[in-house]
Parts: C-alpha cells; sequence; structure tokens
C-alpha cells in the first residue's frame, strides 16, 4: 500500500503532517510526531509584529532610553509572550533539522511587507525545507476593493519569491470573492501550493465589560466542508498543490479531502486534544481503509470526487443548493 505523497516539491512517506502550532515548540514532542508517522512538520508562525517590535526596540536602546510606543501597541502581545523571538525562532527551525529527517516548513504571519523578506531568507538559512506565507487580513476598512486586499498577497508573495529558493505555499482565507481565480493568480505567480484554509478567529462581545473577547477554540469535522467544496472546485485547474487545513479529525476527513483534490492534510486541533500519537492512528487508518477499498495508493483517489469530472460545476452546485433546501421537511 503506498502512502508517499509530494508536497510543495518535497517527496513526503504520507499526506498526514502536523499544522502550523505550538506542537513545534519542544524538540521531543517533534521526535514523538515523527515517529508516529508524521509525513512533515510546519513550524508555528512567526509574526510581522514580533519582526517589527524586534526592530523597534532595537533601535529604542540604541537611538532612544525613553519609552514611545503608540496607543495601539497596547492591543498586541508584549514580546515575552511570544513563544519565540525571531532569533530563537531561527534556532529552533535549526535545532528540529538535526533533530529529526522529515521535511521542516517554516511560517510567516503578516499582512505587509515590513521584514518578511529578510526573515524568509533567514529562515531559509536555518534550514526550512519550504515556507508557508500565512497573510492574516480582515479587510476592515469599507473603501478597500477586493482587488486591492488580493493584491496585498500577491505582492507578498512576489517580493518573498524573490528572496529565497525554496517552496513557497500560501494560506489561504476562504472570504475572497472569487477564490478560483484568486488561486489561479497565485499559481501563475509561482506559488507552490495553497492552503485551505486560514482560521479567522471570531470576536465575541461582553455585554456588560463593552469589550470585545476572544476565545481560541478547536475545531471540529463541520469545518471541513468549505475545505472540500474547494479543494475539488481547485483540483486540476492548479500546478500548485492544495493542502486542506482545519476541520481534519479523523480517517474519514483524510480519505474525504484527498478525494477532493487535496495532496496533503494538516492537522492540528486532534494533535492538541489527544496528543502527538494520534497521528499514527490516522496514518493507520486511511492504510487500512484504502487496502479494504482495493486502491493501491493514495494517487489513485486523489481527486476523485473533484467537479473535474462535472461537466458543469456551477449547475452542479446550483443543484445541490436546491436539493438541500427543498428536501428540509418541518
Amino acid at each position: 500500500m503506498e502512502l508517499a505523497t509530494t508536497y510543495l516539491g518535497l517527496p513526503l512517506k504520507n499526506p498526514v503532517m502536523p499544522g502550523a502550532s505550538p506542537l513545534v515548540d519542544q524538540l521531543d514532542t517533534v521526535r514523538r510526531l515523527e515517529d508516529a508517522g508524521a509525513g512533515a512538520v510546519v513550524m508555528r508562525s512567526l509574526f510581522e509584529e514580533q519582526i517589527t517590535n524586534d526592530q523597534l526596540a532595537e533601535f529604542a536602546h540604541t537611538e532612544n532610553p525613553a519609552e514611545s510606543t503608540s496607543e495601539a501597541t497596547s492591543f498586541f502581545p508584549q514580546m515575552e509572550d511570544y513563544a519565540f523571538g525571531p532569533d530563537r525562532y531561527l534556532e529552533q527551525i535549526s535545532r528540529i533539522k538535526e533533530a529529526v529527517d522529515i521535511p521542516v516548513i517554516g511560517s510567516l504571519n503578516g499582512v505587509s511587507l515590513g521584514g518578511w523578506i529578510d526573515s524568509a531568507r533567514l529562515i531559509q538559512q536555518a534550514g526550512a525545507d519550504a515556507l508557508e506565507l500565512n497573510v492574516y487580513y480582515i479587510a476592515t476598512d469599507p473603501t478597500e476593493s477586493g482587488s486591492e486586499v488580493e493584491q496585498r498577497t500577491l505582492d507578498i508573495l512576489q517580493a518573498v519569491k524573490e528572496s529565497v529558493t525554496i517552496p513557497i505555499a500560501v494560506k489561504l482565507s476562504p472570504f475572497f470573492s472569487s477564490p478560483g481565480h484568486f488561486a489561479k493568480q497565485l499559481d501563475a505567480m509561482g506559488a507552490a501550493g495553497v492552503v485551505l484554509y486560514n482560521r479567522f478567529y471570531q470576536p465575541d462581545i461582553d455585554i456588560e465589560e463593552l469589550e470585545a473577547t476572544h476565545r481560541l477554540g478547536l475545531s471540529d469535522s463541520t469545518e471541513l466542508r468549505l475545505r472540500l467544496r474547494w479543494a475539488a472546485i481547485l483540483h486540476g485547474h492548479l500546478k500548485a498543490d492544495i493542502a486542506v487545513s482545519g476541520g481534519v479529525h479523523t480517517v474519514e476527513d483524510i480519505i474525504k479531502a484527498i478525494m477532493c483534490g487535496a495532496n496533503v492534510v494538516q492537522v492540528v486541533s486532534c494533535l492538541l486534544k489527544y496528543g502527538p500519537s494520534y497521528i499514527g492512528s490516522l496514518i493507520n487508518g486511511v492504510r487500512h481503509w484504502l487496502e479494504d477499498h482495493e486502491y493501491e495508493s493514495i494517487d489513485q483517489m486523489r481527486g476523485s470526487m473533484s467537479l473535474q469530472h462535472c461537466p458543469d460545476p456551477t449547475v452542479f452546485e446550483r443543484a445541490n443548493y436546491l436539493r438541500v433546501l427543498q428536501l428540509w421537511k418541518v
């Protein structure tokens, strides 16, 4: 039974990997993930604000000892709240590369060019096999157009590609008006992969204290449906690989994602809940499912449920929408 696949040009022993998360903070945990069978690991994100604050702190120390920060700074975590500063982040990549034999993918999270170019180059020098660009941006300005939002990401990709030679994946938001068209733009610009999707954490309201509250909740399998839809739509239209991230918790979730066209799946919440060894249960479950259903490899079933096999995807989507609504009985 062949579980081997490729992602971002990297050979992987199977398509299941932990996504960006605290799981890489300890070398022992990373080793446990490799021992359990992880195909690769994705570093937790290095944030643009960490890079900027580090640069500002150095400037303030050398040029202006007096504390001088804007009010907006208080909205962000203090530097000591981050798991790794920029230097420690690079050290951790090097330590992981020395500790395990599976590919290590770096991750940068931001909204502007900022220090991304230099940081991307340093991440490559630290030994990362690939880089994931996580452009976490909410268009809160009503005057900003959709094309301007898209161009922000395209500019970042172009700038980073010019500074590194390792393959780059772009982690997308689900809120673009035409995700397929935007993915094809990224593909044409040379993105080696697209990741579906970033989980945007929605604030709640404390009606007594009159303030926004934030709570990080783990995903569940219901979040997978959005990813399945767009993996199925994009499959066959991109040279770039497709990673499904968010809502992958079970063997069935992995099978569905690959059938819709995913090259790999990224798992986080289920590993945080059940521990690193759970990834081994998922991989063994996929192997047994393939054997039971007489598949010889992962590649054999990839894309079998994509819309590439549908003569008119628009009519297919509309028909499913009508069918679901009309079959509901009170």
